[in-house]
C-alpha cells in the first residue's frame, strides 16, 4: 500500500481531531480509496478536500466519477462510513453485486463498526464503481470487474 500524504491542512485538522481508533480506521479507509484510485487509469488525479466537514474525494476530471467522503456515522461513537451522493445508482449496484455483505443505510453509504475488517475486495471494487460512476453510463454493473488488491 502506498503512503499518501494529507496535503490539505483542513482535511488533516479533521483527521486529527477524531479519537484515535476512529481516526485509524478512517485513514486506512483514505488510503484504500487513493490506492484504488492510483489503480485505475480512468481516474486521474484525485482531488482531497472538506466537504461537510468530512474528508471528501473526487477525480479532478469532468464527468469521470462521483465524490466519496468518509466519516463517522451521525450520532455513532462506533460506526463509521464511506459516503456517496444518494441520486446515484450505487446503493443499488453495491447490493446487486454483493449482496448482503455492506450495511447499506439511506442510499448513501456503506457503514462499518470499530473494529471490523471490511471486505476488501468487495470494498475496492465499489470504490473504484463511484471513482468511474460517470464513465460506465449505460454498462451493466454485473459486467465489472472488480479491481484486484
Amino acid at each position: 500500500m502506498t503512503v499518501h500524504r494529507v496535503s490539505d491542512p483542513a482535511v488533516k485538522a479533521a483527521f486529527d481531531a477524531y479519537p484515535q481508533e476512529m481516526r485509524f480506521a478512517l485513514r486506512e479507509l483514505r488510503a484504500t480509496i487513493l490506492d484504488v484510485a492510483d489503480a485505475l487509469k480512468a481516474v486521474g488525479a484525485i482531488e482531497e478536500s472538506l466537504k461537510w466537514g468530512q474528508p471528501a474525494y473526487r477525480p479532478i476530471g469532468s464527468r469521470v466519477g462521483t465524490t466519496i467522503r468518509i466519516g463517522p456515522m451521525p450520532g455513532s461513537d462506533t460506526d463509521y462510513a464511506l459516503f456517496f451522493h444518494c441520486q446515484t445508482s450505487l446503493a443499488a449496484d453495491f447490493e446487486k453485486l454483493y449482496p448482503g455483505q455492506f450495511r447499506i443505510v439511506n442510499n448513501r453509504a456503506l457503514v462499518f463498526s470499530l473494529g471490523e475488517v471490511p471486505p476488501e475486495t468487495p470494498l475496492r471494487h465499489c470504490i473504484g464503481l463511484a471513482l468511474t460512476y460517470h464513465l460506465r453510463d449505460g454498462v451493466d454493473v454485473a459486467e465489472l470487474e472488480a479491481v484486484e488488491a
